[in-house]
């Protein structure tokens, strides 16, 4: 008899006191049929479990580490702060200089807030457009992700896909969900039928421009256009939710993708260079809408933490680079372009990449997926397999079908390499 491993151990321990052993679901790996992998420690693109074993890592926290793990300047940073104090539930000078980087970077922003989650920046600026606008509903897509809030939980992508039929999770009362609409994604005319048909009615639309929960699949650019005209003429609000894709894409994210701008824009991973914090910021006559000075109340202990908001401002310091974004995509195409390029001559092999920036994700059962209704029809089990035989040869992808591969600066080329390699010959061995 074998004995156990330090993980088998541990997680045994989590689950007698934590549901699951987690305390946020995709972690339990449960999606592809393993144990999960418990860190020990992490630095530049690889992560070391508590038995030792190394892996190179493309969940990078969900999105978080664009510098990779324990980066030094981050953290020379944060020590610096921490050494100060590490929370006061006071108002702190380094939340004016994040805040205004953040305002500076991205046009549409003129004012912001910092929250501790996406979840509460999403929340947030759903109740901020209802009371701008005087109006009940919100309408989202069906597979976007913002996070776990009662109102948005309702057809999400990501790890709550398939938990339940209506809402996407127990404990949601259906009179809550009354007043969220979710449409299908990319769908241009039924999205503006429903616009239409519910102008008086609807406070604002909410979308990933660049959906990241039900793998890569960006908006297309006639639905994006689309709604940005009909929520202007029935005095709607836009909403875009950059949680994952605020400085992933870009100096400005998606913003800097598409010709739109949105009214209020949610931010998070990044802007917290590793710690806990979010945003929410738009026009400055619906932000002034926010208590203490308007009547849409919000508030948080830890939101704006200074050791938070000085990590994330040393993270978009680093991101101005010229030439940053450019040799991050680069690096991501080290492993997209052979796959690409194999993906293209073996077209019956039924597999799909699809990529934006430094953001891919590979699609198993399908070719191509446009939303999430043609996500339903992937191969899970075809996908568990190529996860146990990436993370059997030291690869962590993200744990799920459903979810973005995110490539650091701090990817090697070597390991880059390396993963292509692995890729690939997985992808000979279904021929």
């Amino acid at each position: 008899m074998h004995e156990k491993t330090k993980t088998q151990v541990t997680y045994e321990k989590l689950c007698e006191v934590i549901p699951g052993g987690v305390n946020s679901p995709i972690r339990s790996c449960r999606a592809v049929g393993q144990l999960p992998l418990i860190p020990e420690r992490g630095i530049g693109d690889l992560v070391y479990d508590i038995d030792g074993n190394c892996f190179i890592d493309y969940c990078g926290s969900w999105g978080p580490l664009i510098h990779g793990h324990a980066d030094p300047e981050i953290l020379e940073a944060v020590q610096r702060k921490m050494m100060l104090g590490t929370t006061f539930g006071m108002t702190t000078a380094v939340e004016e200089q994040l805040a205004r980087a953040i305002i500076t970077l991205v046009p549409s922003v003129e004012k912001i807030r910092f929250v501790s989650s996406g979840t509460e920046a999403t929340m947030s600026a759903a109740r901020l457009a209802r009371g701008f606008t005087g109006k009940s509903i919100i309408v989202k897509f069906t597979g976007h992700f913002h996070g776990h809030n009662d109102i948005f939980l309702i057809k999400a992508g990501s790890g709550v896909t398939g938990l339940n039929a209506t809402s996407t999770s127990a404990g949601i009362p259906d009179e809550i969900l009354r007043h969220t609409a979710c449409l299908p994604f990319n769908d241009l005319n039924q999205t503006r039928a429903y616009l239409q048909a519910h102008r008086d009615s609807i406070a604002a639309v909410i979308l990933e421009p660049v959906a990241c929960n039900m793998g890569v699949v960006p908006t297309q650019p006639a639905l994006m256009k689309m709604l940005r005209e009909e929520t202007e003429k029935m005095g709607a609000l836009l909403i875009f939710d950059e949680v994952i894709t605020g400085f992933r894409l870009g100096l400005r994210g998606a913003q800097g993708i598409y010709a739109e701008k949105p009214d209020l824009t949610c931010f998070g991973k990044i802007i917290g260079g590793g710690f806990p914090a979010a945003a929410f910021g738009g026009r400055r006559e619906i932000m002034d809408h926010l208590a203490p000075i308007g009547k849409v109340y919000q508030s948080g202990t830890l939101s704006g933490n200074p050791v938070a908001m000085e990590a994330g401002l040393t993270a978009l310091k680093k991101l101005e680079r010229r030439g940053f974004y450019e040799e991050l995509e680069a690096k991501a195409n080290i492993i997209t372009e052979p796959v690409r390029e194999w993906l293209n001559a073996h077209e019956q092999i039924p597999v799909g990449l699809q990529q934006v920036g430094s953001l891919f994700t590979l699609f198993f059962g399908r070719r191509s997926v446009q939303s999430m209704e043609e996500g339903q029809s992937l191969d899970l089990e075809g996908f568990a397999r190529f996860f146990r035989y990436l993370f059997s040869h030291g690869v962590y992808a993200p744990p799920l079908q459903y979810e973005a591969w995110f490539v650091s600066m701090a990817h090697e080329e070597k390991n880059l390499c390396k993963t292509r390699d692995l890729i690939l010959q997985y992808l000979n061995s279904m021929v």
